[in-house]
């Protein structure tokens, strides 16, 4: 299916116990029941928290993810967790090519084009991270990063069924500093042209805008062309403030 807009995820990365993200999630979750919206809001939680948050979001509007998958549905891969294991434990989503892991763990675009095929052959919805570093944004090298990473990572039989685009600006991660406004409009227009020559139906597929986004600024992003929600790193960990976020994106 093609979620309705704003998409707004939040991913938890590496932060949550289990007091502390059972706590958080049931406050999103009472948050979107009192004031219920149009679009969709998805929660990616660290690995040890899906099966507890799986049940506390059963039966809900919210959608559960992974942060990452394994190219493999089973095998010999110590630590890793296979898409269809992330589809049993409840998820609908899974993130892939994050920079975090395209940087730290040197996951190739190949690597990652396998990662969001594996996810559609389980039933996910790959949420596929593409950025440019700050090197790269002050030589004026973005579009051309994004089209090669773009380029590289799409799997083959990506839909605007089974696989959303987020655009993180790896500079943005976490510090606080947002592209423009008209730096965004220009840079989620080029990537809609993008999946529109290589995607049937890509002018319906989801873009998403990644990095320092926040309830302050959410607003300005989510009204500008192209830009269908928002993948929210640090401000997730606050409820009412991701709350605020989807929230703002209901005005836009």
């Amino acid at each position: 299916m093609v979620f309705a807009t704003p998409v707004v995820i939040g991913n938890w990365k590496m932060n949550g116990l289990r007091a502390d993200g059972e706590a958080r999630v049931r406050q999103v979750l009472d948050l979107q029941r009192a004031q219920p919206g149009a679009g969709l809001l998805g929660i990616c939680p660290p690995a040890t928290l899906l099966s507890p948050i799986a049940a506390i979001l059963e039966n809900s509007d919210i959608l559960l993810g992974g942060q990452d998958c394994s190219s493999d549905a089973k095998g010999a891969h110590t630590g890793d967790i296979s898409a269809p294991m992330l589809e049993d434990a409840g998820c609908r989503l899974v993130i892939v090519g994050h920079s975090e892991r395209r940087l730290g763990h040197c996951e190739s675009d190949e690597q990652v084009s396998a990662k969001a095929a594996a996810a559609a052959a389980a039933g996910l919805v790959a949420i596929l991270c593409i950025g440019e570093t700050e090197d790269q944004w002050a030589a004026g090298r973005t579009l051309e990063v994004l089209d090669r990473q773009l380029d590289g990572s799409l799997p083959e039989r990506a839909t605007a069924e089974n696989l959303i685009l987020a655009y993180e600006p790896v500079w943005a991660i976490g510090t606080g500093r947002t592209p423009s406004a008209p730096d965004i409009a220009r840079t989620h227009g080029h990537l809609r042209a993008h999946l529109e020559r290589r995607i049937p139906g890509g002018e319906r597929l989801r873009i998403l805008y990644g990095g320092s986004v926040k309830a302050t600024n959410a607003g300005e992003i989510l009204a500008i062309d192209h830009v269908d929600g928002a993948l929210v790193g640090g401000a997730s960990l606050d409820a009412a403030e991701f709350f605020a976020i989807y929230r703002a994106g209901q005005a836009a």
